[in-house]
């Protein structure tokens, strides 16, 4: 656990008690701070009175009596309009931050050399920062990581000279951080997401754009220039930062940075650009997007002065992340793909392109715009089977580009696309989840949404019989 000192015998307010809620009263408690807490879930709140904050709603709050309040990300502090107890908050001059505050303080408290790795971008900041700390860890140096994957960060190891902490960080996050300062700074790409929550796409930019304001003065900035918006970003910091820019590009000769021409990485920070590695034959880095992935972890790497070679084994040796493309044990010779967590059109399409003779398990509850950036795309697709409340939406717009089934059920849809990939006879096929759906009509999540198919498939592979709704060609 990572303590915050300097709340000793102050009153802290904790609104919100998720992961990160609890966990900060955690740490505040053993740094001895008094903390009142609220959280409309009953077992969350027992949780929190049971970790040592008096649980009270806000409206008894001691508001004159508080130094901060510590706000979960999850609640909206602008737009669409600020919640009530951020209102309540600037109403009476307390500071409004997060947990990731927090951690900075302890952080800069601690006197220590720990070095710290920021990771954002709308898409795969997950599988850059696991891809990250697994190359930092395969380069022999102590590893500690979290913040919105896994671990929250004041449940990570205390800092010592020797760790390196790599933090993936959401634009909820960014807001409520004020004072950390990293050693490198990485930002993928930016597409319009959580809009509503940010006012506006402009918001959003400004919000990604802060892990650059957390970088030290001798830090690096690594950006990724594949989006429209980060290479009007990129543009910019070449005149006012370009001592610390190192950008990184998939399908583009950068003259300065890191870049993949046809899956082979490049140094191209040298006089004359170098080849590093051939990343089409690393099975967990399938696809432009994971190529862009690997170049930016790359590129942090050596901002950290990491050797080269033991960077390219931890290329070579990472796993992948859960429900990100990743890939199952074969049955007999059908590939199966997880993507569960391609949640919107723009994701799944990065899956489509990674694979021939596609048998596609597609639905769930659509998010706006559907499925029409997947148009054009079906030509690798044998065949859609759909699942859950936005199937009919789905095959109304992809009518006439690809057969598709209605199945109902992933259960039902992962074992007829075994069937029909067994019949049909096609070299080296793949029965693929990516849903292009959020989970929420048939699961809790994207984890166990996936989860439900890797249990689906073990059925396959036990023989258990999958009843039959008599599925129709859509």
């Amino acid at each position: 656990m990572i303590i915050p000192q300097r709340y000793e015998g102050k009153q802290i307010a904790v609104y919100g008690l998720g992961r990160t809620g609890l966990s900060a009263i955690r740490a505040l408690v053993a740094g001895g701070a008094g903390v009142v807490a609220w959280d409309d879930n009953e077992t969350a709140a027992e949780q929190a009175s049971a970790a040592g904050a008096v649980v009270m709603h806000p409206s008894g709050w001691n508001w004159l009596a508080l130094t901060a309040l510590v706000l979960s990300p999850g609640v909206p502090l602008t737009h669409p309009e600020p919640h009530a107890v951020v209102q309540m908050a600037k109403a009476a001059g307390v500071e409004i931050i997060g947990d990731t505050e927090l951690f900075a303080q302890a952080l800069a408290d601690s006197g220590s050399d720990a070095r710290l790795v920021i990771i954002t971008g709308t898409n795969g900041k997950s599988t850059t920062t696991a891809l990250v700390a697994h190359m930092i860890s395969k380069c022999g140096m102590t590893v500690q990581m979290g913040g919105n994957i896994g671990i929250p960060v004041l449940d990570l190891a205390p800092p010592t000279d020797e760790t390196v902490y790599v933090l993936e960080m959401s634009s909820y996050q960014a807001d409520l951080t004020h004072t950390m300062r990293s050693d490198v700074s990485i930002l993928l790409n930016i597409t319009p997401d959580h809009l509503e929550r940010h006012g506006g796409y402009e918001g959003y930019i400004a919000s990604k754009r802060r892990v650059f304001d957390m970088v030290k003065r001798d830090g690096r900035i690594v950006l990724g220039v594949n989006s429209i918006q980060t290479q009007a970003i990129c543009t910019e910091l070449k005149v006012t930062d370009n001592s610390r820019l190192l950008p990184v590009a998939v399908g583009q000769v950068l003259s300065h940075g890191y870049f993949v021409i046809s899956g082979v990485l490049w140094d191209g920070t040298l006089s004359v650009s170098d080849e590093v590695i051939d990343l089409k034959d690393i099975a967990a880095l399938t696809g432009a997007h994971n190529w862009e992935n690997a170049a930016a972890a790359y590129a942090c790497g050596r901002a950290l002065g990491l050797d080269p070679m033991r960077l390219k084994e931890g290329l070579k040796s990472f796993p992948g992340l859960p429900h990100r493309q990743e890939i199952l044990p074969s049955l007999r010779g059908v590939r199966f793909v997880n993507d569960s967590k391609a949640t919107n059109a723009e994701a799944a399409a990065k899956a489509l392109v990674c694979y021939d003779h596609i048998y596609w398990i597609a639905g769930g509850r659509l998010k706006e715009g559907g499925v029409r950036d997947l148009t054009g795309l079906m030509g690798p697709v044998e065949r859609a089977y759909l699942i859950g409340e936005g199937a009919a939406e789905i095959a109304e717009t992809l009518k006439g580009q690809v057969e598709m089934v209605q199945c109902g059920t992933l259960e039902r849809a992962v074992d007829r696309a075994m069937r029909d990939a067994l019949s049909e006879g096609y070299p080296d096929p793949v029965v693929l989840l990516s849903p292009a759906c959020a989970s929420f009509d048939q699961y809790p999540d994207f984890e166990v949404r996936g989860d439900a198919f890797k249990a689906a498939v073990m059925a396959l592979r036990d023989g258990t019989p999958v009843p039959s709704n008599g599925d129709a060609v859509a």
